[in-house]
């Protein structure tokens, strides 16, 4: 149950070009192919418009999670509040709720890929069953299982904070993910504008991680200190909602830590802080190091596309510009007269703006 790719066939795909952009797939869409595969009934083209549909929407799940589960793992489990919701049942947490909906959709996920064709090293688009279940257990299936794993439903009922400490770290086993959902948006990297945008979004997301790093070892530390001055203990005495160890509802609020947190990692990775928010303590000093550390590979990293992504731009000018030199020095050195000189021009011009400087002859004997 297998067709074979002939990319030397004509025959085109019968979908949109839209749907090609947007399609998520690791083997996007065949260019060419010289029948439809026969696949069974239940089966998914790997190429379907449903298909493209789903990936997307399950990667806005992945970011979701991305961007939840680190916060609710670092923020929240210890939440009084939250410890309150868990205890009147799991319903009442919004948040739960839809965290549960999530892991549905995953695990529909999984079943999905179950179903849906690949194409193998021999070019061939795979559709039976056994062969994609093959495939897919050799392949993505145990990360998408662990992501797909809820949880939340062990939280309730389990009383102890040691229990839910780890859960809350289990949690995190989620962003595994965005390995698969990474090498799925390695194919926009022709495109200048989005990889602009995806590394202004990946800065955004790691900042975010370490800011949830960042609360979590000051929450850690803050018992154990015997003199407060870690950057919690600091917060709170600059906006006057000190800390009454007496009760756990005292001190900065949710919002407060978190805004602060972020702003601190923000600032460490482009620069090197304002001092407003420092580190105090040896651990809050060495992940202030390794903050710093990661900054200046992402600075490295983003100006370096950057600059690819605007040289990219301007190589169809710049390579105008050196062809039209050429012709100018052509018809000086033969001095050619000025209406033959004047013909010239115009046809270099209107040659280049069919081809845009492509040797249709070369492109026709590679085909």
């Amino acid at each position: 149950c297998s067709t074979r790719i002939d990319r030397r066939s004509r025959v085109k795909l019968p979908l949109f070009p839209l749907l090609q952009v947007l399609s998520l797939g690791a083997d996007v869409l065949p260019e060419y192919k010289l029948q439809a595969p026969r696949i069974d009934k239940f089966t998914i083209l790997h190429y379907s418009p449903f298909k493209a549909v789903w990936d997307w929407l399950i990667l806005l799940l992945v970011i979701y999670t991305a961007i939840l589960t680190p916060y609710s793992a670092a923020f929240l489990l210890n939440d009084q509040e939250e410890q309150r919701r868990r205890e009147c049942g799991y319903s009442c947490s919004p948040l739960n709720v839809v965290d549960l909906m999530v892991d549905i959709m995953f695990i529909i996920d999984i079943l999905i890929n179950f179903r849906t064709t690949y194409v193998n090293h021999n070019e061939e688009v795979v559709s039976h069953p056994a062969k994609i279940a093959i495939h897919y257990f050799k392949g993505w299936f145990l990360i998408d299982m662990v992501a797909a794993i809820p949880f939340d439903l062990l939280i309730f009922g389990s009383g102890s904070d040691e229990t839910t400490t780890l859960i809350g770290l289990l949690k995190t086993a989620r962003l595994l993910r965005l390995v698969r959902v990474a090498r799925k948006l390695d194919r926009y990297s022709e495109y200048g504008a989005a990889v602009l945008m995806l590394l202004m979004c990946i800065f955004a997301l790691i900042a975010h991680w370490l800011a949830c790093i960042w609360y979590a070892i000051g929450n850690v530390e803050k018992p154990y200190l015997e003199h407060k001055i870690g950057w919690l203990d600091n917060l709170a005495l600059s906006i006057g909602k000190r800390y009454n160890y007496s009760d756990p509802n005292s001190g900065p609020s949710i919002k407060d830590k978190y805004v602060t947190a972020l702003y601190f990692t923000f600032s460490s990775l482009t620069s090197v802080g304002f001092g407003n928010v420092s580190p105090n303590t040896n651990s809050e000093k060495i992940f202030s190091i390794c903050v710093m550390l990661i900054g200046s590979l992402m600075y490295a990293s983003i100006f370096g596309n950057v600059s690819a992504i605007i040289q990219r731009l301007y190589s169809g000018t710049a390579r105008y510009h050196a062809q039209m030199l050429r012709v100018k020095e052509f018809i000086r050195f033969h001095q050619i007269p000025n209406p033959l000189r004047q013909r010239l021009e115009e046809y270099f011009q209107h040659s280049w703006t069919y081809t845009n400087g492509i040797d249709m002859n070369t492109v026709n004997k590679k085909i």
